[in-house]
């Protein structure tokens, strides 16, 4: 068999339709900075799936862009922000939000996901704290959907979240780097309207699924964030041909291709769960999404690596390693059931 590429979900170009409309448009002159028609038109598409009318919708071009522009534009110079110690922007940022002048005040992680009780114990510390003019002050909360590990915060979870952000004033952001992974994963149970109801600002993921490049920021209530245009010129983050951006999230937004797009990655994933589990494999993480996590011998993974590119996430010990294989809206089911045969048996 050809061998696999399943080290990220991003190995792919784009969605054949949106090169498509990318090769139908390229002539046309159009204004810049996300004022042209294709970004209006994306905008509109992108409130009517939210169901949320109002909603202010930036593209920007990556995800840690997005964060890093995002968390700076929420907070104030003394405040941080609370965070999975396995979060994004805690761990595969490079410093990025610390880089800005935040401090990401990390918690302990559950399966990849914070508890409403432990953002509320961080904020109940910093108010009870007599010195706390001394200490960072927790201005939001991050979180991911899905998570770094694959979960997914339930309906339950996240409203939890939302009540106890809202209690205390502080936004609650959403990292939709993968969300249409989330949206397709039959175990899911909240939608693009729930993010909007819930969450004070999120993204809707493109890079990882199906664009070329591009995040879309959703901003339910426009005031929150006033002049964010600004704000992402200040970080560089403001595309000229804005354009590029708005035709590919018109296109994944048109007849509904965003909810569907990640089924192919879900199904590829969950057969190849299902081998590792009956050739003996210990999973590292059990997930509903399109990343899945093992824990093999160094010798094993040298046989995988003949088949598949994975990626390496950790090593637990000199002769285990952790890898993950990422499958994603492009993946050839074929040869995912080619690989599911060639995967050695482990013997315990």
């Amino acid at each position: 068999m050809d061998r696999i590429n399943l080290a990220s979900d991003y190995e792919e170009g784009a969605h054949p339709e949106i090169i498509k409309k990318l090769a139908e448009t390229n002539m046309l002159q159009s204004t810049g900075y996300g004022t042209d028609e294709f970004c209006e038109s994306a905008r509109n598409n992108i409130r009517k799936a939210c169901e949320c009318p109002e909603a202010a919708v930036h593209f920007l071009v990556g995800g840690t862009q997005a964060n890093a522009t995002v968390i700076d534009a929420l907070l104030s110079s003394y405040q941080g922000v609370v965070s999975a110690e396995s979060g994004h922007i805690n761990v595969h940022e490079a410093g990025a939000i610390e880089l800005g002048g935040h401090k990401v005040m990390a918690v302990p992680q559950h399966n990849g996901k914070i508890r409403a009780s432990d953002v509320r114990k961080v904020c109940e510390i910093y108010a009870n704290d007599p010195s706390r003019e001394h200490t960072v002050m927790p201005g939001m909360v991050y979180i991911s959907q899905p998570t770094e590990f694959g979960t997914l915060y339930s309906l339950k979870e996240l409203t939890e979240l939302s009540t106890v952000c809202r209690e205390f004033g502080i936004p609650l952001y959403a990292d939709g780097a993968r969300l249409a992974y989330a949206l397709a994963s039959k175990d899911n149970d909240v939608t693009l309207q729930d993010l909007a109801r819930l969450c004070d600002v999120f993204y809707i993921g493109g890079t990882k699924c199906g664009a070329l490049f591009g995040e879309a920021v959703v901003i339910p209530d426009p005031e929150l964030i006033p002049h964010f245009f600004s704000i992402i010129k200040q970080h560089g983050a403001l595309l000229a041909k804005g354009r590029i951006l708005g035709i590919q999230f018109d296109v994944l937004f048109t007849e509904d291709l965003y909810l569907n797009i990640g089924k192919t990655a879900i199904e590829s994933a969950e057969l190849l769960k299902k081998t590792f589990r009956e050739k003996g494999y210990k999973l590292a993480f059990e997930n509903p999404t399109n990343q899945t996590f093992v824990t093999v011998e160094n010798s094993v993974l040298e046989e995988i690596s003949k088949y598949a590119g994975t990626d390496l996430w950790e090593r637990p010990d000199p002769e285990h390693s952790t890898v993950r294989f990422a499958t994603s809206w492009a993946t050839d089911m074929n040869k995912i059931t080619e690989l599911a045969e060639k995967l050695p048996v482990i013997r315990n």
